[in-house]
This record gives C-alpha cells, structure tokens and sequence, in this order.
C-alpha cells in the first residue's frame, strides 16, 4: 500500500512527459513502417517546385485532445497500408515511386518519378486507345468505272410513236486497256422484212478513258453484207477528220461518229435547260450539232418506268435521247426524225453487263 502512490506518482509524471513531447515536440508519424519492400508512395515535394498553395499540411493536433492512441507504435496490416496510400495521394505534389525488387524497370530501391514509371495496365490501355483513335490505313479501292468492260443493249424499232415494229437493233460494247470498240446490227423483221430485207452494221474504234470518255479513230458502215463508202477517219495527232472521200477537214476537240456519240452523251454534263455542242461523223459529213439538255422525265419502255436524261440533238435532222439512270446513263429510248419527216423509235427491251 505504500508503493501505490508513488507508481500513481510516477505515471502521472510520465504521461505529463508524454503530453507535453506530443504537444510541443517534432510531428512524427508512427502510423506505419513497412518491413518489406512493397510498393509505397511516400509524398514530398521536389526540390525545383515550389510548395504548392492547395499543399495540404498536416493536422495540428489539438491542445484539448492529447493523441494517445497514435502514439502508440502499432504495427500496421496490409490494409491499414494501403489506405494510408490513398489517403496520402491527395497531396498535389508530384510523388515519387520506390521500385521493388520484383520490378524489372528498374535496380532494387531506386527512386523514380511516378510519371516516368507507369503501371502496365495503364499502358496496355494507352495503346489501346491511341490504336482505336487513330484507324488503320485501308487502301482505296479505285472509283468504279460509269460502264462495265463489256455489255449489250437490244432495242425494239418503231416505225412513228404508234409501237409499231419492224425490225430490232443490238449495240455492243467492249473496253479494254484504254481502247474500246462498239458494234451496231439493224434489221427488219416481220411484215416489212418480206418488202424489204435491210441488215446495216455500224462500227466504230478508238481510245477510251474514265474521264474524257471516248475518242474514235475509225467509223464505218456495212449493209447488206457490203462495206460501204459511210466512214470516217479521225486524225488527233494533226486535228483532221477524213468523212467519205471528201477531202480532210479541221477536227474539233471531243468530236464523235454517229455511233459512238450514244455513249459520250453520258459523260457530258450539261445542266437542266442549258445546251451545248457536239461535233460529230455520219460516215456522210462532219458537223457540229447543238445538244440541248430537256430535263428528267418519267419514261415507259419494256424495262419499265425509268427516269432518264432528256437530251436532244434538233436540225435537219433532229435525234432525241433519253438516258436512265438505273443504268448508269446507257441511252434507253431514241428518237429520230429525218428531213421528210419520218419517224423511228428505237426503245430498249433488254440490258445485260459483262466483265
């Protein structure tokens, strides 16, 4: 019983040592020290940086609530670690990484920046994201050609506007390495083949290109088995066009033959209500046409309502085309009047395309 006041003495001595050390003594913080080498971030700032003004300082402790608790040195768990960790890591300052040994980035207890060293599911996303950000070259396949290599129109021949028939028309055309060649067959049949037989072959050959089109070289005209004297010679190197016999005549830029002229009209833009103008070789004589653009129209023919291209050609002679749409602008009906005044309609019952 006399020793009991003296220890109450001697701990009311010590734990005044104690308040006074926690109160008036160097902060120092005993929450944790790790005993292995596991990956801790300590906060300091750097030494070229300023402090920050959002730094956010350490608690003062409070002179009414002596902090007993901690400073007791209790060894902290795992957990406690770690959210010791996200606690700290709302310090703005820059932190600097300690790498552990199981790390291959860098020497055992080397100190790096932690900007420097990144986790590894942090970079794998990165270039994720940038491969997803930038897209994968693909090659651009060229543009598709306005006509397929090969192909074939069969037309319906009309004697006026009354579907009367007398006979068909085929065309067919072939492109190949930037030379194209059209072939033209006209017959009559039926009623009219019995008073009059008529087979006229209508070629033309030349140059082709996606974007002038077509450029003929030679045209000519065969009936009845015999070569006639219709054609024509196309000179581009010195500008002269030779029509028949007839002497040569000056040739003008994007002059066609009265065959090749159903397919260059596809390449010409002109607009709605606007004309232009279009040198062309019958195989008879050579001159320049006026080509009026009418408008699209609604048409009716065998391959149904299509909605085409109204073009036409007026003079002593007037032609009129109608080109469609759904097929890339191929001429599906065409009208033609000649000096008398007589009628035929061409209007196309079927369209194939070939490679």
């Amino acid at each position: 019983m006399g020793r009991l006041p003296v220890a109450l003495i001697v701990a009311f001595v010590v734990s005044l040592c104690l308040h006074a050390f926690a109160l008036f003594g160097p902060d120092i913080d005993l929450a944790f020290a790790p005993e292995t080498p596991l990956l801790v971030a300590e906060l300091r700032p750097l030494p070229a940086q300023p402090e920050s003004p959002q730094a956010v300082s350490p608690p003062s402790p409070k002179p009414n609530k002596p902090k007993a608790k901690t400073a007791r040195p209790v060894k902290p768990r795992p957990e406690m670690r770690n959210s010791q960790v996200e606690h700290d890591s709302v310090a703005p300052a820059t932190p600097v990484m300690t790498v552990p040994e199981s790390s291959g980035s860098a020497e055992p207890g080397q100190t790096v920046s932690a900007q420097d060293v990144a986790p590894a599911d942090d970079a794998s996303s990165s270039v994720s994201q940038s491969s997803q950000s930038q897209p994968s070259p693909v090659s651009e396949s060229p543009p598709a050609p306005r006509l397929p290599p090969r192909g074939m129109i069969r037309f319906r021949v009309d004697k006026g506007d009354s579907n009367f028939e007398i006979g068909f028309a085929r065309q067919q055309w072939e492109f190949d390495a930037g030379r194209y060649r059209l072939r033209s067959v006209v017959e009559t049949t039926g009623l009219v083949w019995l008073f009059r037989s008529l087979h006229i072959e209508m070629e033309s050959v030349g140059q082709y290109s996606e974007s002038n089109g077509l450029q003929p070289d030679v045209f000519g005209v065969i009936g009845n088995g015999q070569r006639a004297k219709e054609k024509a010679l196309f000179d581009w190197e010195s500008m002269k066009v030779r029509v028949g016999n007839r002497p040569e005549q000056a040739l003008n830029p994007g002059a066609q033959d009265l065959l090749s002229f159903y397919y260059q009209v596809g390449f010409m833009n002109i607009a709605p209500g606007e004309a232009g103008t279009l040198p062309v070789a019958s195989g008879k004589k050579y001159r320049i046409y006026r080509l009026e653009n009418l408008g699209d129209e609604d048409i009716e023919v065998p391959l149904g309502t299509l909605r085409a291209r109204h073009l036409r050609a007026p003079g002593e002679n007037t032609t009129e085309l109608w080109l469609a749409y759904d097929y890339r602008l191929l001429p599906v009906k065409i009208r033609h009047v000649d000096s008398d005044g007589g009628v035929l309609v061409q209007v196309a019952t079927d369209i194939q395309f070939g490679q």
